[in-house]
């Protein structure tokens, strides 16, 4: 039997090996923006507490899936699933939307293959928690932290437990570096297990998606089957590698957000509140996204611009989970595995375009959207300028608070921590 065809390389393959060196690191840092979009609306509607029960779900339910698709792509998966060592754990936090480079400057030290600590010289996360008062820092970097922290480790394997050496809330308030941990990795420990919602995500389509593969005669790296590296020069990666890793970081958003609404949906009054709290996170994060993308990328402050903009935008990658075309200023969105997850373009629709205004209006406050067919089937979106400005939505405006929005990043030297 003959084999399928691969999958064709994404819409983010359009883009230059510069251009993509600049997006990866943006797009990691979005998808940890998700959760100042939606935790927001969460603790309106259930209080502080449930909120970080939330929180644990869905990082717990996603980051073991989408750490072992970055392990496969780039060729650093442990030979037998479930016994990697500690540097393969340090890589797949340094692709990981829970640790974007930077924001979350996580620093590594290896002692050997079974021992481990990390710290972190910034952590913007707290950054953005802090002045919300110690109980907030306790929910996020005690109760949050503890079972998430292991369950990314779980990945690579189930012997490896992540502890705290010192964390916030600070003591005195400037301690630095903000927090430090070990990562130890013993047949003596018991393993750690995966939560419920875990098996439930496993079983969506973004989780086994097949994704084009990297080419390896493109020039740049194709892997990172070498030595870990204290920080990764995105530059260094082929054109090819690049496109692969911006699939697979959106993928993790998408799988993100399907555990933050399998974890919602249990809280929820009723199906309409759902709803609500999930467009809710949608609009916030698009319009930042949207922003960061296009300060990135600086793209034509016209219609056809945004719909360029919309092409590398979350809410619409990778192609082989959202299918939609992109020509001139007009995007055709089909059914796709994406709506069978009922992931972010599922909320949209000729019904409800407010995500998708949210992005246009990033690159021109002037521009809109139409919107014509059947949500349930192809329908069309047209980008088009109004004589007016709109304003910016509240949802964008509650992720601004974080200092992840405006968030800069600068360069940084690669160095090698283990040997090749």
């Amino acid at each position: 039997m003959a084999n399928p065809p691969a999958t064709p390389p994404g819409r983010y393959a359009g883009l230059t090996r510069g251009e993509l060196a600049v997006v990866v690191p943006e797009l990691l840092l979005i998808g940890q923006l998700i959760d100042r979009s939606g935790m927001a609306w969460c603790i309106s509607a259930f209080g502080r507490e449930e909120m970080a029960r939330i929180a644990i779900e869905e990082w717990a339910a996603s980051s073991p899936i989408y750490t072992r698709r970055m392990q496969r792509a780039l060729g650093y998966a442990p030979e037998v699933l479930g016994e990697g060592d500690v540097p393969t754990i340090f890589k797949g936090l340094q692709l990981d939307i829970g640790a974007p480079p930077q924001f979350m400057d996580f620093r590594y030290t290896v002692h050997d293959r079974w021992h481990g600590e990390f710290h972190l010289d910034h952590c913007g996360a707290l950054m953005d928690v802090e002045p919300m008062g110690d109980d907030y820092v306790r929910s996020m970097c005690h109760d949050i932290e503890d079972p998430t922290f292991d369950a990314t480790a779980v990945a690579t394997n189930p012997k490896a437990q992540v502890r705290p050496i010192h964390r916030p809330p600070r003591r005195p308030a400037d301690r630095h570096p903000h927090c430090a941990w070990t990562v130890v990795i013993d047949e003596s420990h018991p393993d750690a297990e995966g939560i419920p919602l875990l098996a439930d995500n496993e079983r969506s389509r973004a989780a086994t998606l097949e994704l084009a593969p990297i080419d390896p005669s493109d020039d740049g790296l194709a892997d990172y089957s070498g030595p870990l590296l204290s920080d990764l020069d995105f530059a260094a990666f082929s054109r090819s590698a690049l496109s692969r890793i911006a699939d697979e970081v959106c993928l993790q958003m998408h799988l993100l957000n399907r555990a933050f609404t399998l974890s919602v949906a249990q809280r929820a009054a009723d199906a309409g509140e759902l709803l609500r709290i999930r467009r809710k996170q949608l609009v916030g994060i698009a319009g930042v996204a949207a922003e960061r993308l296009a300060r990135a990328l600086d793209p034509p402050r016209d219609a056809e611009g945004a719909a360029r903009l919309l092409a590398v935008h979350p809410l619409l990658n990778p192609s082989a989970y959202v299918d939609a075309d992109i020509e001139g200023a007009n995007v055709v969105v089909r059914p796709s595995p994406a709506h069978e997850d009922g992931a972010w373009i599922s909320l949209c629709g000729p019904e409800w375009t407010t995500a998708l205004q949210a992005v246009v209006r990033a690159v021109d406050a002037h521009l809109d959207v139409e919107a014509d067919g059947s949500g349930d089937e192809e329908w069309r979106l047209t980008v088009v300028r109004r004589d007016d400005p709109a304003p910016e939505p509240g949802e964008v405006a509650v992720v601004r608070f974080s200092t992840g929005a405006a968030f800069a990043f600068r360069p940084r030297r690669s160095l090698p921590i283990t040997p090749v």
